[in-house]
């Protein structure tokens, strides 16, 4: 079988085993929201593409393709991010191959491929094509706008290896954060760094590709080949190594003194769910990695907001208000019953085990919403926040936020593995519905209180909001045994979800 066959082959497979996916009803039905959220996506960026045309077309010290690559560090960094939404790392692929007789490397070469010529990199075309047709064609021509969005695409496709290579190193320790940090400390370097340092150096640091991809500079073009080259080899050891280490890894214990966690003790059965959780986020690796970003999130967040002038608009302050409230929920509490899926019979053997399951999941994630209530404080000092905003956007998430993340209790039929990484079968990027909720989570309390807010005054807005969320927190013991009895009518189903999606 030559490299295009096994890639046509892989390709099948792919679109097969997302047919045949666990998810792939409620996944279905959260594409067509996602579609909408691309759709939107897409129309923002086709709105923001007017506006750079009009400064490029006014502009007297600049010319339209200079502006745009200008700014392309902000456009590199944004899909970076964006990428960690959806795209999964080739080692996450190549577990069902493993012991076929076909080279390793070949596989890995077509994910990798696969991932270059995904159709996700062309979304930014959205604002790239009609800037060009605005501004780059009728000033520098149709050819210095084929090399303009050629270039474009070349960049994009960098990012997409560039962002595997981090996204696994990530993956295997969390201080490899500290890479893509210091790679982007780096290209912002300008902005910060030196004489005549700021937004203007910055531009004017990387015009210089608007000079040369559109004028088609051969060395140009032979020095971003030869940097995805590098990368896509780089990424092509990394990850045959990496699932290599994880397939043939043996685990070690280490004997060491375990917390009793005694204050649990008080509240009888659920604290004993409480003290699985606690214990859940100490020693297993994935769940104590995420628990670790929601926390570095979430003080990162309170000291931006608070320290900072970047959002100190009254719409900016509300959403990072809101958010940061809603980042356990997001990245913890969303995959609820998913970790557990790894021992769900366990939970099974007694009726009402899972009710108290969820009865201090919830308990001990409202008590986490006390961590960004301290750490927002100076902002109250500052002026950016009022004590009702804080403490009604807390109670509302206490309350509301948390009962839509535990609905997912319902509908969560995928085991996420404990310590393994590379190796799962079962992979949560692929859960629409998880995103879906959290765009909701995100979106619809800003739009709430803003509408509140143009109606009848902030004060009021507050005051309604922390009225829901307390209605919600009164009323919780109904809602989790709603949900446990949703969970009853599927769990059949769901206990099939959880054994085939396990290691």
């Amino acid at each position: 079988m030559t490299r295009y066959q096994l890639y046509k082959e892989l390709r099948r497979h792919l679109n097969l085993s997302e047919r045949r996916n666990i998810a792939f009803e409620q996944n279905k039905a959260a594409k067509y929201f996602l579609w909408v959220g691309v759709a939107f996506t897409i129309l923002y960026l086709m709105f923001l593409a007017v506006p750079l045309s009009l400064a490029a077309n006014e502009s007297r010290w600049i010319c339209a393709s200079e502006l745009m690559y200008g700014i392309s560090p902000l456009i590199l960094t944004v899909d970076f991010f964006f990428r960690f939404i959806a795209q999964q790392t080739p080692t996450q692929l190549v577990k069902p191959y493993t012991l076929l007789p076909i080279s390793k490397f070949a596989c890995i070469d077509c994910f990798l491929v696969r991932s270059m010529l995904s159709s996700g990199n062309l979304i930014w075309f959205a604002m790239f094509i009609p800037y060009a047709l605005m501004s780059v064609v009728f000033s520098e021509g149709l050819c210095a706008t084929l090399g303009f969005l050629l270039g474009f695409y070349l960049l994009i496709v960098l990012n997409s290896q560039w962002y595997t290579l981090a996204r696994s190193l990530i993956n295997t320790h969390i201080a490899w954060w500290l890479l893509p940090l210091g790679v982007y400390a780096l290209i912002y370097s300008p902005w910060y760094v030196g004489a005549g340092a700021g937004f203007d150096r910055l531009c004017e640091t990387y015009a210089h590709l608007g000079r040369w991809l559109p004028g088609w500079n051969v060395l140009a073009f032979l020095a971003l080949l030869c940097l995805i080259a590098v990368v896509f080899f780089v990424n092509r050891r990394l990850q045959y190594r990496l699932i290599w280490a994880e397939l043939g890894k043996t685990e070690t214990t280490q004997l060491r003194h375990a917390s009793k966690f005694a204050f649990f003790n008080r509240f009888g059965e659920c604290g004993e769910y409480m003290k699985l959780e606690a214990r859940s986020i100490m020693r297993n690796k994935n769940l104590r990695k995420t628990f670790i970003f929601a926390n570095v999130f979430v003080l990162l967040i309170s000291l931006i907001v608070s320290f900072t002038d970047i959002y100190s608009g009254e719409y900016m302050t509300v959403f990072w208000c809101v958010y940061n409230f809603a980042i356990y929920g997001a990245m913890v509490l969303v995959k609820v019953m998913c970790y557990e899926g790894n021992y769900i019979e366990c939970l099974m053997v007694r009726k009402e085990n899972i009710i108290s399951l969820l009865r201090a999941k919830y308990y001990f994630y409202s008590a986490m919403l006390l961590i960004p209530l301290l750490l927002m404080i100076p902002t109250l000092l500052t002026g950016k926040c009022t004590p009702l905003m804080l403490v009604s956007v807390m109670l509302f998430s206490a309350g509301l936020i948390h009962f839509l993340f535990l609905l997912m209790a319902i509908y969560n039929k995928q085991t996420m593995p404990l310590n393994s990484k590379f190796i799962g079968k079962g992979s949560m990027e692929n859960n629409y519905l998880q995103i879906v909720v959290e765009m909701c989570v995100f979106i619809v309390p800003i739009i709430l209180i803003k509408v509140l807010e143009a109606l009848w005054g902030a004060t009021v807005s507050y005051c309604v909001i922390l009225a829901i969320g307390l209605g919600f927190i009164l009323t919780h013991p109904v809602w989790i045994r709603y949900i446990y009895n949703r969970m009853q009518r599927r769990r059949y189903e769901n206990l099939e979800g959880f054994r085939a999606t396990r290691l």
